[in-house]
């Protein structure tokens, strides 16, 4: 079985930078001591940076208490200050629910992250037109696909669809 407690300084450590805009360290802690059904974290992001692009969720909700430091929540386009003892819920929808927190203090900002973890999970990056599916938890290959949103519809339903496998079985059928 596993320990059911953890230590943030003893949680695994994940790191991410993209750019000038984008860095973060992130101390795993739900599934580190064996949640499924929730996922949570504690993000640091520097000042000046943010962790994460404007992004929805379809299916999660993700919540943030912040630990320490200041800066600004945004919700599609409107923008809020947040500071220590700040508790945000961002609820799953449309762009018009896209969010992301983004470091405008001197100092660090910490926040606990809690999310559901419903899979499938559709995101959506409405400011780089691209939508995320991921199908699965961890950094397996197959576990998330990205798609231009240009790309919706580019085929249709039926593209592809010959109906061989359908014939195969009628034709066992008329043979039985």
């Amino acid at each position: 079985m596993t320990k059911p407690i953890i230590n943030v300084a003893d949680a695994p450590m994940y790191r991410g930078k993209h750019g000038e805009q984008f860095e973060f360290a992130m101390a795993g802690l739900a599934r580190t001591v064996g949640a499924r059904a929730i996922g949570a974290n504690v993000t640091r992001v520097p000042p000046g940076k943010a962790a994460f692009p404007l992004h929805h969720h379809h299916a999660n909700e993700e919540h943030f208490f912040i630990l320490s430091g200041s800066g600004v929540l945004r919700v599609g386009d409107v923008t809020y200050p947040v500071k220590p003892q700040d508790y945000i819920v961002n609820l799953p929808g449309g762009a018009d629910t896209a969010h992301q927190l983004v470091n405008t203090g001197t100092d660090d900002l910490v926040y606990l992250a809690i999310s559901t973890q419903l899979l499938p999970e559709v995101a959506g990056y409405p400011e780089s037109g691209k939508t995320g599916v991921r199908l699965g938890m961890g950094e397996a290959a197959d576990a998330r696909y990205l798609l231009r949103d240009t790309d919706k519809d580019a085929i249709g339903y039926w593209d592809g669809e010959d109906g061989r496998g359908v014939e195969t079985i009628l034709a066992k059928a008329r043979t039985v």
